[in-house]
């Protein structure tokens, strides 16, 4: 069974998860909505929360989700757009940065960050890394920040487990979103449960192989109606808004590999365009979907959280 939540004031504390429970931090693009986060996703599994990419507004995200920065000690990165990873400076710096307040001590992070992702990840993140070393020097030997949390250990892998751990397990596997190479989606399990998270790509056969039978899929998609509605009101930018066609999928798409995989329930995200966060504006994003699919499908918004039990 799934359980969803929509509205920011939801509390996720206290900081145990006896279900794995999935919330989109982020359900936007690289290009800038209102009310649309550049993408992420946390995952709550026991103690745990893990971080599936950190567009910029992550840590603000986090936090307005109840889930402290103080917690994420693992950043898994499905390709390296910067929609997905510009993030990462705060992220990394607020995680280990101590958080007093009247009620409660969140303490820093005392760890190195675990970073995974495709096998481009170390010389990327490696660098925006270096770019930060004046600051992180200052807050060892001014702020006596802990120095093991000043540094980052890397888990580069296109196919494969990255994490088997008290019972968690999540499995990076290949996806397809060239010009950008590789880029990976990510397979978590807990309790009994599975939930996908697509990253961006075009379809692939890969997705409905590691998606099947999932209690839940967080897939990309675009409504290719209204970006050709866009195209022909705005011909000067047919380059531009055509674009997403050549390596995103699209609402249609992704209910066909929900249907061929079996999947539970089809959570779309990175909505190109985005639809408003109401009812008739989603309902027209997802016409036709359901001719497909016949399982739930719902537009994700920001700071939607899926509890699967």
């Amino acid at each position: 069974m799934t359980t969803t939540a929509i509205q920011p004031q939801l509390n996720l504390r206290p900081d145990y998860h006896p279900n794995l429970t999935v919330v989109l931090l982020g359900t936007g693009s690289p290009r800038a909505f209102y009310g649309r986060a550049k993408p992420g996703v946390v995952m709550l599994a026991g103690d745990k929360a893990f971080l599936v990419d950190c567009g910029g507004s992550a840590v603000d995200q986090l936090i307005r989700a109840g889930v402290m920065p103080q917690r994420i000690s693992d950043v898994l990165f499905t390709h390296h757009h910067y929609d997905h990873n510009a993030g990462f400076f705060d992220v990394f710096i607020t995680s280990w940065r101590t958080h007093i307040t009247p009620e409660r001590v969140y303490e820093g992070r005392s760890v190195p960050m675990r970073v995974y992702g495709p096998e481009t990840t170390k010389a990327i993140i490696g660098k925006m890394r270096e770019s930060f070393e004046f600051d992180v020097k200052l807050r060892v030997s001014y702020n006596l920040s802990d120095e093991a949390g000043s540094r980052i250990e890397y888990t580069e892998c296109n196919e494969g487990v990255v994490y088997d751990k008290d019972g968690i397990r999540i499995t990076a596997f290949e996806v397809d979103h060239r010009p950008v190479y590789p880029a990976v989606a990510y397979k978590f399990e807990y309790n009994g449960k599975t939930a996908v998270i697509s990253g961006d790509t075009v379809p692939v056969e890969n997705m409905a192989k590691h998606a099947a039978g999932a209690d839940l899929l967080v897939h990309e998609a675009y409504n290719k109606n209204w970006l050709d509605g866009l195209i022909a009101q705005y011909p000067a930018y047919e380059k531009a808004l055509s674009n997403p066609a050549k390596y995103h999928t699209t609402t249609l798409e992704a209910a066909e590999i929900a249907r061929r995989a079996g999947v539970k329930h089809l959570v779309l995200t990175h909505h190109i365009p985005a639809p408003a966060a109401e009812e008739e504006a989603e309902r027209a994003y997802i016409e036709g979907m359901a001719d497909i699919y016949a399982g739930p499908i719902t537009v994700g918004r920001d700071l939607m959280a899926f509890e699967l039990r």
